[in-house]
């Protein structure tokens, strides 16, 4: 059931965005728009004109996040769920079920404004009778009039006497239960890499490949927060870091109308330390999670439909490839500050930060790696991707048979 409401493009004000839209699982349940990951990176909604703030991230592996909470041993937010670990997971015991409904009562995203218009479309999609079974009397709720054709107009709200506007909240919540079901499974979580082959005794690493894990778990510090120890490592500790990423120019977001961005091209993601801000009991630390974003999990981080196809990476998008990404946590500190668009940027410059506050100056920044060690880490990272299939054994040669001489 969850699968089937994850790939419905119905499930959007103008019907033509699903959760797949932007978590494809042939690239890694990330954003499968070569066009928009080439630059902006933010993928626009079911209102064509309206974009979000930051890169879709990966929808496989991050269902294992646990609740939010202040790990006062570690001093520091662990769980949660979106970039800036908004959907806690509180509510529901769960951080892909909050996560899950997010998306549709976002006006950037799904578009609509009322989790009505969620639960009608839900029940009336061919799949309604099943979720019926799961969830015996969840579509038995009374609409008003012309209420589907209004769930299309940006704004609306159904008008529910309280007793419906209940069930509506209780089958909402079911749905995301259920998406998070299959965000859940093995179809998103398949641990079919080929690390994990390698993990087993049935694949072995290239000599590139096992200095990439050697350098990964020691000198590029990775590890340090995307461990890779244990049967089936997450590759994330579910932290929050500032890595000092620079501003993505071309994000649309710094264009978007007023109402959704009033500070325009002058606005600063304040990732977790924005919304610590609106919960009283964390609002004290919100100076000091200002600017970290969520460590994603690095499972799938290089799954690609073809070797052409650009993905983007950092919250914002900012980097196009693993190469720049590494390089740029090997010498963000070393080399000189250039301006976005300069000859040499990421290559032998790189701008400003989009916010030094809380900048990570412990696990980053000059890693003093050489060149082929920064290509031996991505080729670790290429290990992660889901799918491998071993190459096939070669059979030996059969020898022709020999005749006999008279």
């Amino acid at each position: 059931m969850g699968k089937q409401i994850f790939f419905d493009a119905n499930l959007s004000a103008q019907r033509n965005q699903s959760c797949a839209t932007c978590h494809a699982p042939e690239v890694g349940w990330s954003g499968p728009d070569n066009t928009f990951n080439s630059h902006g990176s933010v993928y626009n909604g079911s209102f064509s004109d309206r974009f979000g703030n930051r890169r879709p991230p990966s929808a496989s592996y991050v269902a294992q996040s646990p609740v939010l909470k202040w790990d006062k041993k570690e001093k520091a937010f662990i769980g949660g769920a979106f970039w800036d670990g908004r959907a806690t997971g509180a509510r529901l015991k769960s951080t892909a079920a909050e996560q899950a409904q997010g998306p549709f009562l976002n006006p950037l995203e799904h578009g609509f404004s009322d989790a009505a218009c969620v639960v009608s479309r839900v029940c009336s999609a061919p799949y309604a009778g099943d979720l019926e079974k799961l969830h015996p009397g969840i579509c038995s709720i009374v609409w008003p009039a012309n209420h589907d054709q209004r769930c299309a107009e940006d704004g609306y709200k159904a008008d529910l006497p309280a007793v419906e506007r209940k069930k509506v909240d209780t089958a909402y919540d079911a749905i995301a239960h259920t998406i998070a079901a299959f965000e859940l499974s093995p179809e998103v979580n398949p641990f079919s890499s080929k690390f994990d082959a390698y993990l087993a005794g049935k694949a072995k690493l290239t000599r590139q490949e096992q200095l990439g894990l050697k350098l990964f778990n020691g000198k590029g510090k990775c590890a340090d927060c995307h461990p890779s120890s244990g049967k089936k490592p997450l590759f994330t500790d579910f932290t929050y870091d500032n890595l000092g990423i620079p501003r993505n120019p071309d994000n649309p977001f710094y264009t978007q109308k007023a109402v959704y961005n009033p500070d325009g091209v002058a606005w600063i993601d304040p990732g977790l330390g924005g919304f610590v801000a609106t919960e009283k009991a964390w609002a004290a630390k919100t100076r000091t999670e200002f600017g970290k974003h969520k460590v994603p999990t690095l499972r799938n981080v290089d799954k690609r439909p073809r070797p052409d196809f650009v993905k983007a990476f950092g919250h914002n998008g900012y980097f196009k490839s693993l190469k720049e990404i590494v390089h740029f946590y090997n010498t963000r500190d070393i080399l000189p500050i250039c301006k976005p668009g300069d000859k040499g940027e990421k290559l032998t410059c790189w701008p400003l930060p989009e916010t030094a506050m809380n900048m990570n100056m412990d696990e980053l920044g000059d890693l003093g790696l050489t060149d082929a060690e920064e290509d031996a880490i991505v080729a670790f990272m290429q290990t992660l991707s889901d799918g491998y299939l071993p190459p096939p054994q070669q059979q030996p040669a059969r020898r022709a048979p020999q005749t006999k001489r008279n």
